[in-house]
């Protein structure tokens, strides 16, 4: 076994913990690249196929949708055939996928693969593979390799937006899809030879940890232990206000932001490759504000900081349309926003540890990002539907902003009651 031998090749130097979350890292910075794919070819497949944005939109939701609601059932299909194997069974649909998007010609084909098939494969990179990967190979500094896991969506849009922008503007969609089918082709191996499924299949313990006991065997249905999951929280108001707030972080960021940007900016006589390369910038900012907000998570009230990022995002949405779009404008909107962009997560986290318990929160969490992710699919749907109705994106963005303050709203109603906290 590859993994072994490198285990025992570097024992004494390097803990084979850090092979497996740089795999990992390498696994969601791809997924991150297959999925801020269609945000770059919604403008170049409506101008090679004449397709209203709003069909396109729909598909794009669609996308964002499956991502939030597979994800639970993939972290519970971990528990039955192992990381690894749930990991590698993501990335064949998710090939697929983007394989047979190559070929598209008509409305059906681009929701069966870049709705449904890439929708289903990418929740393999989502952030139930990441608290996975952060539980079993580490016990000291767990929370920064799970910090350094989230940053791989940063890392992933600087990479792949402006090389995606640029193909799809020299080459068109089409090029687009083959180059995703390629970089998942080569994520296939990477995660066979080199992510062993826990640190006791190759011989060793947890980083800053003691070696394993053999777990004993699941008594229970995983699928259905994940549903539980949910009616238990969702008996709590808490878990709607927190719900709440994150669909609409995803609303007003991956819904929208993230699949509507580039096109908002065509519309203001950006190229395509310009406008690829301000929303990559983002990235850059994400990167940084991710490790902030987890520093600031632990010595601030996560609803403080919440309040703050809404309020912020909500005001910086509305005044985008009015800003003259000169680059200036953009570059400065993209900076922001990239900061706050996943900076919402790490509170969020703590909240539901906080009401809910550390025991219950896990599967909390991956249901809460599939409202994240709802409210995502909401506003790529609905960002279409607006600007193909009005001609411009004004009311959706405006539209989004409130929706932030909305968001402010709710956080500092959620209470540290720990009603349902073990």
């Amino acid at each position: 076994m590859v993994a072994a031998t490198l285990a025992r090749l570097s024992a004494g130097r390097l803990h084979y913990a850090l092979i497996a979350l740089g795999v990992s890292f390498v696994v969601m910075m791809g997924s991150v690249g297959v999925r801020s794919a269609p945000g770059v070819i919604l403008v170049p497949l409506r101008d090679a196929f004449g397709w209203d944005v709003a069909t396109i939109s729909g598909a794009i939701s669609l996308n964002l949708l499956l991502l939030g609601l597979v994800g639970p059932f993939v972290t519970g299909l971990m528990s039955v055939i192992g990381l690894k194997n749930s990991m590698l069974a993501c990335l064949a649909v998710l090939l697929l996928g983007t394989g047979l998007s190559c070929f598209i010609a008509t409305p059906w084909q681009l929701f069966m693969t870049w709705g449904v098939l890439i929708g289903i494969g990418v929740s393999g990179g989502a952030m139930g593979m990441a608290a996975a990967v952060a539980n079993r190979w580490f016990t000291a500094h767990r929370s920064l390799a799970m910090g350094m896991l989230m940053a791989a969506n940063a890392a992933g849009q600087l990479v792949f937006l402006p090389i995606l922008g640029r193909v799809a503007q020299d080459h068109g969609w089409r090029a687009v899809s083959e180059l995703v089918t390629v970089v998942v082709a080569c994520l296939v191996p990477v995660v066979f030879f080199l992510l062993p499924d826990s640190p006791r299949c190759i011989g060793l313990a947890p980083l800053g940890g003691v070696p394993e006991a053999i777990a004993p065997p699941r008594t229970g249905n995983p699928f259905l232990m994940t549903l539980q999951g949910l009616i238990a929280g969702a008996r709590s108001i808490d878990f709607w206000l927190i719900a709440g707030s994150f669909a609409i972080c995803g609303f007003s960021t991956a819904g929208l932001v993230g699949t509507h940007f580039i096109a908002y900016c065509v519309d203001e006589g950006y190229s395509q490759a310009a406008s690829a390369g301000l929303l990559g910038s983002l990235g850059v900012s994400s990167l940084l504000g991710s490790i902030a907000s987890g520093w600031l998570t632990d010595r601030c009230d996560a609803r403080l900081m919440l309040l703050a990022i809404f309020v912020l995002r909500g005001v910086s949405l509305m005044l985008l349309p009015y800003s003259g779009f000169d680059v200036a404008s953009l570059t400065a909107f993209a900076v922001f926003n990239g900061v706050e962009w996943v900076a919402t997560v790490p509170p969020i986290v703590k909240l539901l540890n906080e009401v809910f318990g550390k025991e219950r929160a896990p599967v909390l969490v991956a249901w809460v990002y599939a409202l994240h992710q709802a409210g995502s699919a909401l506003a790529a749907m609905g960002a279409g539907v607006l600007r193909g109705a009005s001609g411009s994106y004004l009311p959706a963005f405006l539209a989004a902003g409130v929706a932030c303050l909305l968001a402010a709203w709710l956080v500092m109603r959620i209470g540290r009651r720990g009603a349902m906290a073990a």
